[in-house]
């Protein structure tokens, strides 16, 4: 962190900066309306005077507008937001330049283009003044807190800003911060102020389990993704609003790590925080929506906010479709085909949400809230596609590096003193997929060992979820905008897998038996057998589908599966020997060994649960420490082998983590809960609440 003088200098520096950035805004305004009136010949404008004149009216009539238009775009929802973000300023540029003349509808088109030009013109000439840093948007936050001061009743306690780097594995993060490439990061860390120390979580490692255990305590019940109720047949989908608000209810034990005062951003559960933002599990919570759209429509109305965002965006699709096309004339391996969904994806992602959750996570701290977490899950998505070390993948990462940096500097002037936390919830792996590798599907393979019919999930879907969370949370059920909104928000959840329908389900084979319920998580498999109420046994298996079992282990792309037994509990099953995860008994050649040593651990207590499918496939590990996922993903978590369970966490010195390595997700909330205690937090919780679900205590 920074120190007092430090801190004053960033802050004179960035007043500064604020007079640069209005004069460089002004100048880039006049010369946008100068050639607005060369584009467009019916704009009442002629010569530098009058552009200039433009300029300095727009700015004052726009900001005076906006107060008016936020309100207006809160009751909207997200399509009014988006309206006060195109329109805001052509309103202003509309009574500038025609109300001399008279306002009709016909000269507000040309107010709206011109608008525009002004707009990308005046960004490009602060972004050059500003070097391409994000020092406009720091000063923007900042400019609130110092109009907005908040009283709070207990300012001596600290608080902290859990900030989750999705997906980002430690050896990702140690030779980032090594290299520097990591600004913010790098300086805590070579300072002294911060520690960067490698956690494992358990299997699965994904998002659902591991931000459950991190905010609730518990990991147990969230085999992947997706998986199946049996007692129900209800597939649950973690970033389906109604399934993570059910899963949740089912974990939380009402103690959750945000439970004190806390506020969640951008995260699948709220780990039961008074307030939630943006968060799939409480997309449903009307106060908190409106205080969402509130923040969004003032971030999408300011100069530095849609503009900003939106020409970041379209830059972004021009990168990536440049990047993935010089991908393929270079042949880079692996490699997946990035198609438009991605494109469109990673912008708006790394364009538009990544500052939306800033500003999110700025209003809670000038609030003083207590604790906040939130999710950035831009290099996720990114390296999902591109890979753990491609340069548009890093590219991701330094930007929520510099996101760091502005919380760091919204933290000097909130009400409370903050100190901020900084971690991953898993880590991935890479490698060629298992259909380029081995030409068919999981799916298809078991369906052709089975004789049997299968439905199989469609992708990925984790990124869109943080896409899904920002529409739907923003949805509202009292405007017809936002129950269009919400319905926009079940389209994005149900395009990722929608059992039983051709749309969003892919079916192999002739039926001929039961059908199997095939889901990937990154290289993990989950087979299910359709329509049965137990996990089935080896036996059983053997019986109805003779080939199947030994016709997975048998195949080179498949390291290991797991079954049930009647005799020896779960076993694992590899090519050369077996491993009886219960007994630690191994036969032949131990199909575990090459996964390391927790994986007999981790492996059992995954296959025990009740959720756990009738057979879990894993697959190979191969001498380069890659792995071949069941999805179309270059990079993956879900499984074992590779870098997917090598999370991090960077933490001030002064709050200490365990000397041993903390093992699984459920272990590192009893840290970061011991660490919120450390500050005076969850004094008055009492030792049960009323309503909590059967999760695990803190």
């Amino acid at each position: 962190m920074v120190g007092p003088a430090t801190g004053r200098r960033r802050r004179w520096r960035l007043r500064r900066g604020d007079l640069g950035r209005a004069l460089l805004g002004l100048v880039g305004a006049t010369v946008g309306f100068l050639l607005s009136s060369w584009l467009l010949p019916d704009l009442p404008l002629s010569g530098w005077f009058q552009a200039f004149l433009a300029a300095v009216l727009v700015a004052v009539i726009g900001a005076a507008l906006r107060v008016f238009l936020v309100e207006g775009a809160v009751l909207l929802g997200w399509v009014g937001a988006l309206l006060l973000g195109l329109l805001g300023q052509a309103v202003a540029v509309w009574v500038v330049l025609y109300a001399p003349y008279g306002l009709s509808a016909a000269d507000l088109v040309t107010a709206v283009l011109t608008s525009w030009i002004v707009a990308v013109v005046s960004t490009f000439f602060v972004w050059i003044g500003t070097a391409g840093t994000d020092d406009a948007v720091t000063a923007t936050l900042l400019r609130r807190a110092h109009r907005r001061r908040t009283t709070i009743p207990d300012p001596e306690v600290p608080g902290i800003v859990f900030v989750q780097m999705d997906g980002v594995p430690y050896p990702v993060l140690d030779w980032c911060v090594r290299a520097g490439t990591l600004p913010t990061l790098s300086r805590w860390v070579r300072s002294g102020t911060h520690h960067a120390v490698e956690w494992r979580p358990k299997l699965p490692a994904t998002t659902p389990a591991s931000q459950m255990g991190i905010l609730h305590g518990t990991i147990d019940g969230i085999p992947a993704f997706r998986w199946v109720d049996r007692p129900s047949g209800k597939v649950y989908v973690a970033n389906r609003p109604g399934d993570a608000a059910a899963i949740e209810a089912m974990h939380s034990d009402g103690r959750g790590l945000l439970v004190d005062d806390g506020v969640s951003v951008s995260n699948l559960f709220t780990g039961d925080a008074p307030t939630a933002y943006a968060t799939m599990s409480a997309v449903g919570r009307s106060q908190e929506t409106r205080e969402s759209r509130r923040s969004v429509s003032r971030f999408l109305g300011s100069p530095a906010g849609f503009t900003r965002s939106f020409t970041r965006a379209l830059s972004e699709i021009f990168r990536e479709r440049f990047q993935s096309a010089r991908a393929t004339r270079r042949d880079i391996r692996p490699r997946v085909h990035r198609g438009w969904g991605f494109t469109m994806e990673r912008a708006a992602l790394t364009g538009v949400v990544r500052d939306l959750n800033t500003t999110l996570v700025a209003d809670a701290m000038l609030q003083g809230r207590r604790s906040v977490y939130v999710d950035y899950v831009d290099y996720d998505a990114v390296a999902h596609h591109c890979g753990i070390l491609q340069p548009e993948s890093l590219d991701a990462l330094a930007g929520i590096d510099r996101v760091l940096a502005q919380i760091e500097a919204v933290a000097e002037v909130a009400p409370r003193r903050y100190q901020i936390v900084v971690l991953s919830d898993h880590g991935q792996s890479q490698g060629a997929i298992f259909v380029d590798r081995y030409g068919e599907e999981l799916a298809e393979l078991v369906a052709r060992l089975s004789h049997a019919t299968t439905v199989a999930s469609q992708g990925n879907a984790e990124a869109s979820g943080s896409l899904n969370s920002m529409v739907a949370g923003n949805a509202s059920h009292d405007t017809v905008l936002g129950r269009a909104l919400g319905r926009a928000s079940k389209r994005i959840t149900d395009d990722s897998f929608d059992t039983g329908s051709t749309s969003g389900a892919e079916r192999t084979s002739t039926p001929d038996h039961e059908e199997f319920l095939v889901f990937g998580s990154g290289n993990l498999g989950l087979i299910y057998v359709a329509g049965e109420h137990h996990r089935l046994s080896r036996d059983e298996l053997d019986q109805r589908y003779p080939a199947l079992l030994p016709g997975l282990v048998a195949h080179p792309g498949i390291g290991f599966a797991v079954v049930d037994t009647a005799e020896h509990g779960p076993v694992a099953y590899g090519a050369g020997g077996e491993h009886r995860v219960r007994d630690g008994v191994v036969v032949g050649e131990d199909p575990l060994a090459p996964y390391g040593p927790h994986a007999p651990e981790f492996v059992l207590r995954a296959a025990t649960m009740a959720e756990a499918p009738d057979i879990y496939v894993n697959s190979l590990v191969d001498d380069l420490d890659e792995v071949a996922a069941f999805e179309g993903l270059v990079a993956c978590h879900g499984g074992l082998g590779g870098w997917q369970d090598r999370g991090m966490i960077v933490h001030p010195v002064d709050l200490e983590m365990p000397r041993e390595m903390v093992v699984g997700a459920d272990a590192l909330h009893r840290v970061l809960v011991g660490w919120l205690e450390q500050f005076g937090h969850r004094t008055g919780l009492p030792d049960e609440l009323p309503g909590a679900g059967a999760g695990g205590a803190a």
